[in-house]
């Protein structure tokens, strides 16, 4: 049974009709550039044969109907209603903004299934908010570009769920394909597809630390950044020169930290997009152990367990590991020749048995 069976059938379990439209929508993974999509940043992510995958038939009586594999209830929303941290915000949010944008419906029945795991930094809340307003824009023939839905789809989340995040998973999600690196000037969403290598697999293995993203540290991180950008008086931080970051040691120590994260991630991302294009994977691995350590020290998102993680992934065979997403819990990402995976993997989660395979 295929993924679009699966959701037509689930649909007409619940509503006695079959759905109007179905999508899927790839999670994402990003390779190497953390947290400088809301900085002026370079990101390199890649997507997930893992998704989303909706049925939707429209209404338009201010209703909403969501059933999802992932809970027991099923969600009754109305256009008019505001978040309320359940799991169906994402959608009634999505559904609300593509209706005042003039081409969604009034309303939707929905069927959701879904392969990814919430709260691992792969891209769950993207690609349901991607999934439905391209849903929406296909159901009306809107003229509306991937790159403007994904545009659309960071408004939900940050007006919305109240979640202050850059563009990398909503264009990761609306533009790349399983087997392409996706690499994004979040300036101007200019891109360039980069073919992921034959050699080697991008393994993402949870930490078994969950986490939610609108919980709060995710929010300090950017507002700290924020702060940079008031001392530097610009907003593109990542971009800035020696000079221009050796001037802000004034501030403090933390604030600091902060600022070379953005500057070296963006240079680290720089560097390993032009080394994964030239197939230079053992640079490309050390690059993102690099990236690990910013991560750890500077921009301190990282927790133990997932610091353990990484080093043992990388002290297992892994050319290269690392914390992926939004940080505090979540995934590692690691590139692992493809000769490697099958002894790698079952050290590594010997040794984590917390942990377990996503991708």
């Amino acid at each position: 049974m295929t993924q679009y069976d699966a959701i037509e059938d689930a649909f007409k379990r619940l509503f006695d009709v079959t759905p109007a439209i179905c999508g899927f929508t790839p999670g994402r993974v990003n390779l190497i550039g953390e947290h400088v999509d809301y900085n002026g940043g370079r990101v390199l992510p890649t997507a997930l044969d893992l998704g989303v995958t909706i049925a939707l038939s429209p209404r338009e009586d201010g209703r909403i109907n969501i059933g999802s594999d992932s809970f027991d209830d099923i969600a009754k929303r109305g256009m008019g209603d505001a978040a309320s941290e359940h799991w169906s915000d994402y959608i009634t949010g999505a559904l609300q903004l593509a209706h005042s944008e003039g081409f969604g419906p009034n309303g939707a029945d929905m069927a959701v299934i879904t392969t990814l795991p919430f709260g691992a930094g792969i891209s769950s809340s993207a690609a349901i908010t991607v999934g439905v307003l391209r849903a929406a824009r296909d159901l009306a023939s809107a003229e509306l570009s991937d790159t403007e839905i994904a545009v659309l789809a960071r408004k939900v989340e940050n007006d919305y769920i109240g979640m202050p995040c850059g563009i990398m998973d909503q264009m990761a999600v609306a533009i790349a394909r399983p087997g392409q690196a996706l690499s994004l000037n979040t300036e101007t969403l200019n891109f360039d597809l980069v073919d992921l290598p034959k050699t080697h697999k991008m393994v993402v293995i949870h930490s078994g630390v969950f986490r939610q993203l609108n919980e709060g540290r995710y929010k300090i991180r950017k507002e700290e950044c924020d702060a940079v950008k008031a001392a530097a008086g610009r907003d593109d931080i990542c971009r800035m020169n020696d000079d221009d970051l050796n001037a802000l040691k004034h501030l403090p120590d933390a604030i600091f930290r902060r600022a070379r994260h953005c500057v070296t991630e963006h240079r680290r991302t720089m560097a390993a997009t032009k080394a994964l294009s030239e197939g230079r994977l053992e640079d490309f691995g050390a690059l993102m152990n690099e990236s690990h350590i910013s991560m750890r020290d500077d921009f301190e998102m990282s927790v133990e367990p997932v610091d353990a993680l990484v080093a043992d992934a990388q002290a297992f065979g892994a050319t290269g590991a690392r914390l992926t997403g939004g940080g505090f819990g979540g995934c590692i990402v690691a590139c692992v020749k493809n000769e490697h995976i099958n002894a790698w993997q079952d050290r590594l989660l010997k040794a984590h048995p917390e942990a377990f395979w996503v991708a």
